[in-house]
């Protein structure tokens, strides 16, 4: 290292030499408003586990799953991206309230510099992201009705950690993110060009460390871990992620319940015989739409506890404001409390065209009173 600090910022990262390490890449869809997860473990024949959080830190493990998420271990061929292959075998996740991950590993060895270009070949990889649809239809064809009112899913979000085990040097974070920042930026975004010094301190805003020999710098796209272990820290980010892909997936259903209700709401019917029936299936209908929001919201909010193992908790809430998690609930509970805004208008407005129906039924029979005795 000594010879290389002379040369330039490039040739500084390239002696960084991965000994060992992988890199995951993640795609997360939603695939059905709920999994019945025991029942799909039964049904599949392939290795199956029960995913938990492992802790190497000393710490109580209270950090948890609530229900743990099935893993599913699938055989594959190895799929070309660039000069690298994904390993045979990829793991599919699947979680009770819906979502489905499908994971593939590629080994990481060599130069560090490399990296770059692997990354930008990640970038939008569409031969990954076809085969990750195909393994998630598979994987329902499988369980069959585990899967309760499964659904082709219109969102997709997908995710890559490079995590190195090991470098053939002496780990130090802090001289490493200095040396080296704006290519660890370069590899996080996918971005050959260089980078303005904001945009590097904007990708490496967000990391943490327990050790002096670990580190996790967590970006929008990717992120870099560096630790002999990291399985935990893994395990934040892919939840991380799939809590992401849930509430843009939720906040979609949301704009299409509240469309649905404000023409709900708008809607006159002049048909005198339907109207207690219209209004009785548009407050079901409305209805029904606060109660499978809700649900999913509250489902995926309460899957991962927070209790116990302080870095993991710190790393989540890290995560949480690189994601935005925070701002896509409050518009999520927003759009949930205008739902049922619309749905008491529309409780309202049913009372309001009852009563006027009453008042005419009750001026019609005064009007027939009046008649018979006059006609008498």
């Amino acid at each position: 290292m000594g010879g290389a600090d002379n040369k330039g910022e490039v040739s500084t990262s390239s002696a960084w030499t991965i000994q060992k390490g992988l890199c995951f890449v993640t795609f997360a869809y939603d695939a059905a408003r709920s999994i019945k997860l025991d029942q799909a473990e039964q049904r599949h024949h392939e290795a199956t586990q029960r995913e938990t959080i492992r802790h190497k830190r000393r710490a109580p493990s209270y950090f948890e799953y609530q229900p743990p998420p099935l893993r599913v271990t699938r055989e594959s061929k190895p799929l070309p991206v660039g000069s690298f292959a994904t390993r045979p075998g990829v793991d599919v996740m699947a979680y009770d309230f819906g979502a489905v991950a499908v994971t593939y590993t590629l080994a990481l060895e060599g130069r560090f510099a490399d990296l770059l270009q692997l990354s930008e070949d990640l970038y939008d990889n569409e031969t990954l992201l076809s085969d990750s649809r195909l393994r998630v239809d598979q994987f329902l064809g499988v369980i069959g009705d585990a899967a309760v009112l499964a659904h082709p899913s219109p969102v997709v979000e997908d995710y890559v950690v490079f995590h190195i085990e090991t470098f053939s040097q002496k780990f130090d974070a802090a001289g490493f993110c200095s040396e080296h920042g704006r290519q660890i930026a370069q590899i996080l975004r996918a971005e050959r060009q260089p980078l303005s010094d904001q945009e590097v301190d904007d990708a490496l805003g967000a990391r943490i460390a327990f050790g002096t020999e670990d580190l996790t710098i967590i970006d929008w796209n990717a992120a870099l871990l560096v630790d002999r272990e990291g399985e935990d820290v893994r395990a934040v980010l892919d939840f991380a992620n799939v809590e992401l892909l849930e509430m843009r997936y939720l906040d979609q259903k949301l704009d299409r319940a509240l469309d649905e209700a404000y023409e709900t709401l708008s809607r006159r019917s002049v048909n005198l015989p339907r109207i207690l029936g219209y209004y009785g299936a548009a407050l079901r209908r409305v209805a029904e739409l606060q109660v499978d929001n809700a649900v999913l919201f509250e489902g995926v909010n309460n899957t991962l506890k927070l209790l116990g193992d302080q870095y993991l908790a710190r790393l989540y809430r890290l995560v949480n404001r690189r994601f935005h998690l925070d701002e896509w609930d409050a518009s999520i509970l927003r759009k949930i409390q205008t739902l049922e805004s619309i749905y008491e208008k529309i409780s309202d407005q049913a009372a309001n065209r009852r009563m006027e129906i009453l008042e005419w039924v009750i001026i019609i029979l005064i009007a027939l009173s009046i008649g018979i005795e006059l006609f008498r």
